[in-house]
């Protein structure tokens, strides 16, 4: 079932008469299950008797994208062209500008179809996309939310509160199944004669042009790998434990959907629908995060036009943050001491090897993390700025509304003002004090040395 709320026309246009096929520029949403805007794109093709074809395009240094992530992007690629063919679907896959390359296959397409897209570059391209497809209509087709952004709010939201109340009503009608159509004609002959690029090449072709960040080895990306992680967390127990352990870092207590949900290798939809499965606190709690928290990080990225910078900050935070820029502080420690897990915190030091070595970081860790870069840099500006700069090179997930949300919350985005003290002004404090009380912090430690020798 498609919603009429995840539809939203970006273009008119004309029918093109002419049409070869139905184009779709997949991007946000890279899988074939589960994926809204493939199951009406190949609708629309079955009913005007034309082949569909799917088109990924490759950008290079996609916000600062590392080798890390790309390795992780073009694994989910090299699955997903096989579960295409299996349907009898054309995959194409190129390298360069996507808003030219969609404008270039959408001269000969009766209609384009593209996935919705949540931060500035990505909406910025869909713009271009649609304004360089001179015949045919284009349509936008939300999938990567469980409640589509807009129909969510149509305003940015205060806190987690605020948007529960509107998303929770509208639960029942979006938390449903999509059936898999078939291809009345195949299309991967048609793919095959547009001259694209296999995942290896394409992994070869932009080897030499990306920052080095190494590939990590413990997670592997694609929806075959999503799947079986998650039919593990459900039937190992960890959903049923998830309000127990997901806050200790000294647990397995994680899902490690959140690199899938990025690259939309997975579909929060039917991730929601399989949890549910398994009613309970530990459900409730993870269906919290995975639709509420999530929602509210996308909510703040579609409409806060400064959502990647200190300005994104609610004013009463910018305003108690400036005015407590020169109080003292203990440390100070610069951007290589910092990168390098070179301070006087083993339990921070902990978080940033973990984020340095396998590409993630606890979640309670990370505002632990976070917190502290604030108490050890000269300005709040500096602060968020060198966050946001280690969480988006290293991280899996990072150039992501949750990141961009998780950075900003620790600097007071979706809380509220607290006791004052020297530094923080009224913004959550944290401490090691508080690790040691709540976990066996010192367990998480020698787990991130064992999994980084």
């Amino acid at each position: 079932m498609i919603q009429n709320e995840r539809l939203f026309l970006l273009k008119k246009g004309e029918c093109n008469e002419k049409g070869a096929y139905v184009l779709y520029w997949m991007q946000q949403s890279q899988r074939s299950r589960y994926n809204h805007a493939l199951e009406y794109a190949l609708g629309e093709a079955n009913r005007r008797s034309l082949p569909l074809l799917v088109l990924f395009v490759v950008s290079r240094d996609y916000l600062g994208a590392g080798r890390r992530h790309y390795r992780f992007l073009l694994e989910g690629i090299e699955q997903l062209e096989v579960d295409l063919a299996d349907r009898g679907i054309g995959f194409l896959l190129k390298i360069g500008d996507p808003p030219g390359i969609v404008a270039e296959f959408a001269a000969d397409a009766a209609l384009v179809v593209f996935d919705t897209g949540y931060t500035r570059l990505q909406r910025s391209w869909r713009k271009a996309a649609a304004a360089g497809s001179f015949c045919a209509p284009v349509m936008e087709v939300e999938s990567d939310l469980v409640v589509p952004v807009r129909t969510a709010s149509g305003k940015e939201e205060y806190s987690a509160a605020t948007i529960r109340r509107k998303i929770t009503p509208l639960l029942f009608r979006f938390m449903q199944p999509l059936k898999r159509q078939s291809a009345k004609i195949d299309s991967t002959a048609l793919a095959g004669r547009a001259d694209g690029l296999d995942s290896k090449a394409a992994e070869e072709l932009l080897r030499f042009s990306q920052p080095e960040v190494e590939p990590v080895s413990w997670i592997h990306g694609g929806s075959v790998e999503a799947h079986r992680r998650l039919d593990a967390f459900i039937t190992s127990g960890t959903l049923e434990r998830f309000h127990e352990e997901r806050n200790d870092p000294s647990k397995e207590g994680l899902s490690c959907m959140s690199p899938y949900l990025h690259y939309g290798q997975i579909s929060a939809l039917e991730i929601a629908l399989r949890a549910s499965e398994h009613p309970g606190p530990g459900c409730e709690a993870f269906l919290e995060e995975l639709i509420i928290r999530r929602e509210l990080a996308f909510n703040f990225v579609f409409y806060n036009r400064f959502y990647d910078s200190f300005e994104a900050l609610p004013r009463w935070a910018r305003e108690d943050l400036e005015a407590h820029e020169g109080d003292k502080r203990e440390v100070l420690y610069d951007d290589a001491q910092l990168e390098e897990a070179k301070t006087h915190d083993p339990y921070w030091n902990a978080a940033q090897r973990e984020l340095t070595h396998k590409g993630k970081m606890h979640g309670y860790m990370r505002m632990y993390w976070g917190k502290k870069i604030l108490e050890w840099s000269a300005s709040p500006r500096e602060a968020f700025e060198r966050a946001l700069r280690l969480n988006d090179r290293y991280s899996l997930d990072g150039r992501d509304p949750n990141g961009y949300t998780g950075v900003a919350w620790c600097f007071g985005k979706h809380d509220r003002p607290w006791a004052s003290r020297p530094v923080f002004g009224k913004i959550r404090y944290m401490n090691d004090r508080g690790l040691e009380r709540k976990f066996d912090i010192a367990s998480y430690v020698k787990q991130v040395q064992k999994s980084c020798e």
